[in-house]
């Protein structure tokens, strides 16, 4: 069989094509799996997964513990909020601790950049890491990439454009990784404020208007304000920013041509995208909540099947 490059999934800069490529064949098998009466193999029937996360999240951690558990592991969760980390225990404290209960895998968010880089070098254990900070969110991307394929038969020469506050992003980033990785054109756009300097550095142009970057694109990828990121104030108000960024049904018929609109959730409806947006046949959000799970199924075998 053949294996990933990579012990760890910390970030999709660390993957290459051929990783992403055996990631999205392996959840074909699983997505084939889902749509079966009894959804579960034994895969990983011997394997321990701990889910650890240092920040609230309702989404991604559900779908990875689906996942987990549709592959059949042993599934720990814990929240660092409910936790001795309040009480002043350091990360690697935390996760020795987690560890000392032989657990074979740590899916990971953590509110600080590189966390599951920095843990990766101090325990035996595969890391996943669910979200570092404004760093890198890989499965997002994944998840991201592989319903672009699903929908549109491929990423290569696509133009997809992401939409919004790319600054605390850390799906933007994935994002753009993973699809110039495949061959996808990326463009990004939101207030000023709101747009890394080194964006540009990484290739990316930055479109400022967003009925231009609409026209150009296949697909919009719409990102949620991350208002709880901000220690100031970067746009006037959230209905300045939903009239020159956000999409509603008049703008999207006044194209003149279909483009396929996507949001890694959760939406703020009526600011980045109206509700008849997000519930349109152009949209495919609860496509990426399905695909989500066979692709942290696929991420969770591949790095599993490396155990020894």
């Amino acid at each position: 069989m053949s294996e990933l490059s990579v012990r760890h999934l910390l970030g999709i800069k660390y993957l290459n094509q051929k990783d992403i490529d055996l990631i999205f064949e392996t959840a074909d098998h699983f997505k084939e799996v889902l749509g079966r009466p009894i959804k579960k193999v034994p895969s990983l029937r011997d394997i321990t997964i701990a889910n650890i996360f240092f920040e609230s999240s309702t989404r991604t951690r559900l779908s990875f513990e689906l996942a987990e558990k549709r592959l059949s592991a042993d599934v720990i969760n814990f929240s660092a909020a409910q936790s001795s980390v309040k009480k002043g225990e350091t990360l690697i404290d935390t996760v020795n601790n987690i560890l000392s209960m032989k657990v074979d895998m740590v899916v990971m968010r953590h509110p600080n950049p590189g966390a599951g880089i920095f843990l990766s070098r101090h325990v035996k254990a595969s890391i996943v890491n669910a979200g570092d900070g404004a760093h890198e969110h890989p499965t997002q991307a994944l998840l991201d990439s592989y319903s672009i394929r699903e929908k549109l038969g491929g990423v290569g020469g696509k133009k997809v454009v992401i939409v919004g506050d790319i600054l605390h992003s850390r799906v933007a980033l994935s994002n753009i990784f993973a699809l110039q990785m495949q061959g996808a054109e990326v463009r990004v756009c939101g207030p000023k404020t709101l747009i890394p300097k080194y964006v540009e550095s990484l290739g990316v142009r930055v479109e400022p208007d967003l009925r231009t970057a609409l026209q150009w694109c296949d697909v919009a990828n719409m990102l949620r304000v991350q208002n709880e990121r901000m220690d100031m104030s970067y746009f006037p108000s959230t209905r300045e920013y939903s009239r020159q960024f956000g999409i509603d049904k008049a703008l999207l018929e006044s194209l003149g041509k279909e483009i396929v609109i996507m949001h890694p959730g959760p939406i703020n409806r009526g600011v980045e995208i109206t509700s008849d947006v997000a519930d349109s046949h152009q949209s495919i959000i609860l496509n990426q909540v399905e695909n989500g799970v066979a692709i942290r199924m696929a991420v969770i075998y591949l790095l599993a099947s490396q155990i020894k």
